[in-house]
Order: structure tokens, then C-alpha cells, then sequence
């Protein structure tokens, strides 16, 4: 069985004691002062990375807002680009059209004036055939003299009645 010396007890309590004093003394201080140092290291690394992800939450903010705005600008500058080329292709088209316009009454001006040069000149050729048959008919008409003295009495008759 076990027996307590109270000899023993009272040393090693006297030496615990001492221990503890000694360690009070040089030990607890340095110890309980890193244990601060590093609570407040900790602290400061907590507060650090608060402060990190509240700057990390507004940049994506302020980002997104950037991205909002380019977005916004980007649709402005293509509504302006598609209202441009609009206006280009309307343009093109009124000047394509004026200028078909004008061409086609352009052409029908100089058809119409051609046809009736082709018609004036048609009736002056149709003129001078008409003379020239009418002059070979008279001529051969009036190469006998019986047949000339005919048709003189034949018009002088004409003349009379009217």
C-alpha cells in the first residue's frame, strides 16, 4: 500500500513553490507578454483582412459600376453608328433616286425629241419622194403634146365649174 511522508510533501511543495516564484518572476511576464503580442498580431491580422475585404467589396462595386457605365456607352456609340448608317443609306437612296429620276427624264426627253426628228425627217423624205414621183408622173404626162393640151382643157374646165 501506498503511505504519504509528510517530509516529502512539505519539500516538494517548498520546491514547487520556489518553481512557481522563479517561473513568475522570469517565465510569466515574457510568456503572458507574447501571448498579448500575439492577440493583438491576431487582432490586427483580423481587423487587416476586414479591411482588405471591405476595400475587395468596394472595387467590385466601383468595377461593376464601371462596367455598367462602358456597357452604357458602348450601347450609346452603337445607337449612334446604327442611326449614322441609317442616315448614309437614306442619303444614297434619295440621291440614287433623284438621279434615276433625273436620267430616266433625261432619256425620255432625248427619245422623244429623236422621234420627232426621226418624224420630221420621215416627212421630208416622204415629201421629196411624193415630188419626185409627181414629177416623173407629170413629165411623163405631159411628154405628148395631145396629152398636154388634154389636161390643160380638162383643168380650165375644173376651173370654170368652181
Amino acid at each position: 500500500m501506498l503511505s504519504v511522508s509528510w517530509g516529502t510533501v512539505l519539500w516538494s511543495s517548498i520546491a514547487f513553490i520556489i518553481v512557481v516564484l522563479i517561473l513568475a518572476k522570469m517565465a510569466w511576464k515574457p510568456i503572458l507578454a507574447s501571448i498579448r503580442e500575439r492577440e493583438d498580431s491576431i487582432d490586427d491580422a483580423l481587423k487587416s483582412a476586414d479591411k482588405a475585404r471591405q476595400e475587395l467589396a468596394n472595387l467590385q462595386s466601383s468595377n461593376e459600376e464601371l462596367l455598367r457605365e462602358a456597357r452604357a456607352e458602348r450601347d450609346s456609340m452603337l445607337k449612334d453608328a446604327r442611326s449614322t448608317k441609317d442616315k448614309i443609306i437614306s442619303d444614297a437612296k434619295e440621291k440614287a433616286e433623284g438621279e434615276y429620276a433625273k436620267i430616266l427624264s433625261s432619256a425620255k426627253e432625248d427619245i422623244h425629241n429623236e422621234k420627232l426628228a426621226a418624224i420630221t425627217e420621215l416627212k421630208k423624205q416622204v415629201a421629196t419622194l411624193s415630188i419626185d414621183i409627181a414629177e416623173k408622173v407629170i413629165r411623163q404626162e405631159l411628154s405628148d403634146e395631145q396629152k398636154q393640151k388634154d389636161l390643160i382643157d380638162r383643168y380650165l374646165e375644173e376651173a370654170k365649174l368652181n
